[in-house]
């Protein structure tokens, strides 16, 4: 629509930048803390236990410090990266392989319990398979 400042791009979040935003400055299992029980994830996200089993509209639950809404449940989200094991030691910003079969997924979803909803959840599907669980969200970003 013509919004987009010159030389930048709409592109997948890596899966650096999707963890990044989803915890919003915080070290918690969650957004909002830890919730060892998920007493409170049911004021955040979608999943199994309050879906009906389907999607939802966004903006429905309360959002993540940042103003972020479903980062933890709804429907999973696509990163940029290809799925590859974490590098062993300390890693800023790991990147996955420039290629692969699999792609990685971040966030929660309806179909599934909520301890798939924390921020540090990490998963990897084969993108050409037709899931109606996985949707994406995108970031704009300065042309590379």
């Amino acid at each position: 629509a013509g919004n987009l400042p010159t030389n930048w791009v709409y592109r997948l979040p890596t899966e650096a930048e999707w963890e990044y935003a989803c915890r919003a400055g915080t070290t918690n299992r969650f957004s909002y803390g830890d919730d060892p029980d998920y007493a409170s994830l049911t004021n955040y996200a979608w999943y199994m236990d309050n879906s009906g089993g389907i999607s939802q509209d966004i903006g429905q639950k309360l959002p993540n410090p940042w103003g972020l809404y479903d980062v933890h449940g709804d429907v999973y989200e696509w990163c940029q990266d290809w799925y590859d094991a974490y590098p062993t030691g300390l890693a800023v910003d790991p990147q996955g392989p420039s290629s692969g079969f699999l792609r990685v997924f971040r966030g929660g979803s309806w179909a599934y319990g909520g301890q798939f909803c924390r921020s540090a959840g990490r998963y990897n599907l084969d993108p050409t398979l037709p899931e109606n669980f996985v949707g994406f969200r995108v970031v704009a970003a300065p042309s590379p």
